[in-house]
């Protein structure tokens, strides 16, 4: 199914999971200062919180992904206090998982934190991230 709007997340037949991928997109493609960039990002959090709730553990990453790309919305409208504490969470929820995933989500944080002129922190993360190994081909 092509994107091409963010009421194809609503479009019947569309599974929860290709729907907060679709918002995720739109919400990547919208210019920086308008498209309602923020409140699909913002719905696409909402929809995998519900996801994860239903089935702990399964659906990590996309709520991570969701975080990560709200946390990168608000950071380029300069709301880095606001961003900060989804890119902890995305942090946080890819800690278990590892990996790639990881690594993006520390350097969410670390622009966050550069942001709000916590340089140490944002040092800390970046380096933590490159402690990381690479995955397998």
């Amino acid at each position: 199914m092509s994107r091409n709007g963010p009421d194809d997340a609503t479009r019947r037949g569309t599974s929860q999971v290709e729907a907060i991928e679709g918002l995720l997109a739109y919400a990547r493609t919208r210019s920086r200062w308008g498209g309602g960039a923020l409140r699909n990002a913002s719905q696409a959090v909402a929809m995998s919180r519900t996801l994860v709730g239903e089935s702990a553990g399964k659906h990590t990453d996309l709520l991570a992904r969701a975080l990560r790309t709200t946390a990168g919305i608000l950071l380029e409208r300069g709301k880095a206090t606001e961003a900060l504490p989804m890119a902890q969470e995305a942090v946080a929820l890819t800690r278990a998982i590892g990996g790639g995933p990881l690594v993006v989500s520390l350097h969410c944080l670390a622009g966050a934190f550069e942001a709000l002129h916590r340089y140490s922190e944002a040092a800390e993360m970046l380096a933590e991230a490159d402690q990381i190994p690479p995955a397998d081909c």
